[in-house]
């Protein structure tokens, strides 16, 4: 457990990829097979099932220590999150520790084994546990038992680390982790180092990338007849592969998300074998796009039920053809890859596999002209390709470029806040905007980027100083700060008070310049959504 806590300080205390991965490497290597495939399980979503009510636990807690229930929660308000309450009133009020170094895979053994306990024994065996562990290790502890995680770490980072650590390739590591697998199951080394018979016929290639075109004075040095253009698709880029009479589905981020989309699955049966496909998934109803909104309801969905697939359809629209009948094609030209795209696109000739249409144009101007339409298309701007470019590795800068439109923005005022996590966990770096609706303010939207540090703190000043009451982690604060919001989308939601959700939200800047009385209205965003929802 000591291991596996000084994992978490690590993880939370970084925000760079590479420091985070190398701390996940070095715990693989160093770590026994149990804790292993218990970390896999943790950070993919495979913790074991809650044993003990929060309610309960806080109610324990509170006789350990000795203190009143209204200081229990006075502190949880400052501190903001339950497992670190716990851990620092355990520590201040010395509660007795025994030096002890149990693996966590112990523990969590524990935890499942508390599913048919009494509650008498769960509150005797959990404080025995709460005794032997130091403050990190109890707050480490508590989340597990608690579910409540938030430690910065993808499946992506868990893949490279893995694929560093044992000298395997990502994609192999991506499909091994997939599928229903449990370490009550599996060893870390049936699931892991063991070949399989399909790790060579699942992988996918490396995807390419494009650069953005920030001004138009790039599109001064290129010549138009020597390009084409598409429209840049609002979806999950991904590629589909079918090999050996196998279906794989991967997205950019290199992830194995085949049974997410069973109708993708299906249309790629009709495939060749050694295909491999690049394009977007994307919703997709009655010959038009939908909004990325709808998409998102079936990401992060473990279960894929009939309605959803009603409410939400999708189709794959082609960008390119990178395998062709087992053969890799990616040094062919883009003109040549695509004639035989059209060719077996034809032949396929099923609804879910579209083509990227290239759109015709002569010159420049007449295609910033055609860009225009864009967000009224659902799409994030356009993509230029050179007629005779590769499909490279990477993000390499000359053959691709990717022309997006400015997001939208709206003024709102800030009226909660909340702390932050990881590096920003002492800071109100967290905050709720919201638009006028009469005399009233109307929370619209949450925004966690965007500031800059020094920003932040005056910010976190701000909020110390004018706090008006406290829920929890949040306080709502005086609305005197507005702030510009910039955003991809927008979609009506009946989640939120103000009927509108946004796509990735994010500070653009802190208004000094504007009183609150002038932020938008409720009607502004209402007529966004009318234009572009």
């Amino acid at each position: 457990m000591k291991e596996f806590a000084q994992l978490i300080i690590s993880l939370d205390q970084s925000n760079r990829t590479t420091e985070k991965v190398k701390a996940l490497k070095n715990y693989f290597l160093s770590a026994n097979d149990k804790d292993k495939i218990w970390t896999l399980a943790l950070f993919t979503h495979r913790k074991p099932k809650r044993t003990v009510n929060t309610n309960l636990l806080k109610s324990w807690v509170t006789e350990w220590t000795g203190i009143p229930e209204w200081l229990f929660l006075e502190s949880y308000q400052v501190v903001g999150d339950l497992a670190e309450t716990i851990a620092l009133l355990l520590a201040s009020n010395n509660v007795i520790q025994k030096e002890v170094d149990n693996p966590l895979s112990y523990y969590i053994e524990i935890l499942i084994s508390l599913r048919k306990k009494s509650l008498e024994e769960k509150k005797k065996q959990l404080q025995n546990i709460y005794q032997e562990l130091n403050t990190q290790e109890r707050f480490v502890f508590t989340k597990i038992m608690t579910g409540g995680w938030r430690v910065g770490v993808s499946q992506n980072l868990i893949t490279k680390a893995l694929s560093e650590a044992f000298e395997i390739n990502k994609a192999i590591i991506a499909h091994r982790l997939m599928g229903d697998w449990s370490p009550e199951k599996f060893t870390f080394q049936e699931l892991i180092l063991e070949e399989s018979k399909n790790d060579l016929a699942s992988r996918p290639y490396p995807f390419y990338l494009a650069h953005s075109i920030e001004t138009q004075e790039i599109l001064e040095e290129l010549h138009p007849e020597d390009w084409q253009a598409e429209w840049k698709w609002d979806g999950i880029r991904g590629q589909i592969i079918k090999r050996n009479d196998e279906v794989f589905i991967w997205s950019r981020g290199e992830e194995l998300i085949t049974e997410k989309f069973p109708e993708l699955t299906e249309m790629a049966q009709n495939l060749p074998n050694g295909t491999v496909l690049d394009g977007e998934i994307t919703a997709y109803e009655n010959g038009q796009p939908l909004s990325f909104g709808v998409l998102q309801t079936r990401i992060g969905r473990k279960n894929i039920s009939k309605n959803l697939l009603k409410k939400a359809p999708v189709v794959f629209i082609c960008y390119d053809l990178i395998e062709n009948h087992g053969i890799d094609i990616r040094n062919e030209a883009l003109y040549y890859r695509n004639q035989l795209l059209g060719n077996l696109i034809s032949e396929i000739n099923h609804p879910n596999l579209l083509a990227s249409e290239n759109i015709k144009f002569s010159n420049w101007q007449e295609l910033t002209e055609i860009r225009k339409k864009s967000r009224n298309l659902k799409t994030e701007g356009l993509m230029l390709k050179k007629k005779d470019s590769l499909y490279e590795a990477g993000r390499k800068r000359g053959n691709w470029w990717k022309w997006k439109i400015a997001p939208l923005t709206i003024d709102g005022v800030m009226i909660y806040a909340q702390k932050g996590h990881g590096r920003r966990a002492g800071l109100y770096s967290d905050y709720t905007l919201a638009v006028w609706e009469k005399d009233e303010l109307i929370p619209f939207a949450k925004a966690y980027s965007g500031l800059t540090d020094a920003e932040m703190k005056k910010v976190d000043a701000f909020v110390k100083k004018n706090t008006k009451e406290k829920f929890g982690p949040v306080r709502t604060v005086t609305p005197e700060l507005v702030f510009e919001i910039a955003f991809e989308g927008i979609q009506p939601s009946k989640r939120h008070k103000s009927g509108i959700a946004l796509r990735f939200p994010r500070i653009k800047r802190w208004r000094q310049d504007k009183p609150i009385s002038e932020a938008n209205k409720l009607s502004d965003l209402k007529e966004l959504l009318e234009k572009y929802g």
